[in-house]
């Protein structure tokens, strides 16, 4: 933080704090001292403070200094759609132009990218995330992942797993070439550190085939045969693999296990219903089958584990579709970064206080290329 504060000292900062959003997307973390341990005393709420709401909107939030010709700025850090957090620097009123504050938004933006760099070589900043300690399994499952937003010409992603600090067996990944989008959901079975190794075998086998430059069944074959030499069928991870043509918006896609897809198109909510593959490592060689759909602009996908649309209620009732297409129809004004919090915020006051089970949303807003046909 010292060298910030001495890299913003040109422009008349007499103050200098960044923020990082936890795991659990709930609160703003201060990163302060060299061991980046957070205070709970500092944390800032994500809904009800003017940090918060400029990590909201994704907008500069200016705040004036009660008594005191000062102005707070509360600038987003964010890359590529994936929200980090918020850096407040603080500038004489005089000192605070349009073109100071717009110059500061790209400080911050590049602030974003060098986090993303320095946490090859420290834990100074996933510290900071932190408002509870994070499960082995947890730790592991949130290592495996590539980013919880991501935005391109074509589509943004947003998505997020939980219990967050206490996951195991869900998980999401995706990679986008110029080309194509390929992405995928797993579901491993069991609990605990062996849901999240089975899950980190899976995801790394379909990565692994995935670099190779070969089609989506190919990936599953590949990994499915991976888990079968490891585990002999008696452990075996749901995936649903797709892959968009970024171009026409032709979408192929594997569906293995317990993962749905569902759509909203033009106010209408529907799942996206694929013959039902085997998962993947239950059985020896087993053979896999592209179908296809197409993605038109405007559509937005749900990605949603079992631990969503399967969570029961403590009378006893599942969640089920008719509530989950509530929920998706609800937060439709919702850019997809914070879409997947919104949704599994209203699925905590539907299931069980005591509940335990993984839940993921993955959810996919498809503008297309402009021209494609």
């Amino acid at each position: 933080m010292d060298s910030l504060s001495g890299a913003l000292a040109p422009y008349g900062a007499t103050s200098v704090r960044l923020y990082l959003a936890d795991y659990g997307l709930t609160v703003l973390q201060p990163v302060t001292g060299v061991s980046g341990a957070p205070d709970p005393d500092e944390a800032l709420s994500l809904h009800n403070t003017p940090e918060g709401r400029a990590f909201g909107s994704q907008e500069p939030n200016g705040e004036q200094v009660r008594h005191r010709d000062a102005v707070d700025h509360h600038l987003p850090v964010t890359v590529r759609g994936e929200r980090l957090g918020i850096l407040t620097v603080r500038l004489p009123g005089d000192r605070s132009t349009p073109g100071t504050v717009e110059e500061l938004t790209q400080v911050a933006e590049l602030l974003g990218h060098e986090i993303l760099v320095a946490e090859r070589d420290t834990d100074l900043y996933r510290r900071a995330r932190r408002v509870n300690r994070l499960t082995l399994a947890a730790e592991m499952q949130w290592e495996l992942l590539p980013a919880r937003a991501c935005t391109a010409l074509e589509y943004a992603i947003g998505a997020q797993l939980e219990p967050a600090y206490a996951i195991h067996g869900d998980n999401f990944d995706w990679s986008s070439d110029g080309d194509q989008l390929t992405l995928a959901v797993t579901n491993g079975m069991g609990e605990g550190i062996q849901a999240s190794l089975l899950t980190n075998l899976a995801v790394n086998a379909l990565r692994n085939a995935r670099r190779a430059g070969i089609g989506i069944a190919d990936q599953a074959a590949l990994a499915d045969q991976a888990l079968y030499e490891q585990h002999r069928g008696a452990s075996y991870v749901s995936t649903l693999l797709l892959r968009f043509e970024l171009a026409t918006g032709m979408v192929e896609a594997v569906d293995a296990g317990s993962p749905q897809l569902w759509r909203r198109r033009d106010r209408t909510v529907e799942r996206i219903d694929f013959d039902a593959q085997l998962p993947l490592g239950m059985f020896e060689e087993s053979d896999y089958r592209v179908q296809t759909f197409r993605a038109l602009p405007g559509d937005r996908f749900f990605f949603v584990s079992d631990g969503v649309y399967a969570a029961v209620s403590p009378q006893g009732e599942i969640y089920g579709e008719r509530a989950l297409a509530r929920a998706i129809n609800a937060t439709s004004l919702l850019p997809a970064a914070t879409v997947p919090r919104a949704v599994l915020q209203e699925l905590a006051t539907y299931r069980e206080a005591d509940s335990t089970d993984d839940a993921l949303v993955l959810c996919l807003d498809w503008f297309g290329r402009q021209g494609a046909s």
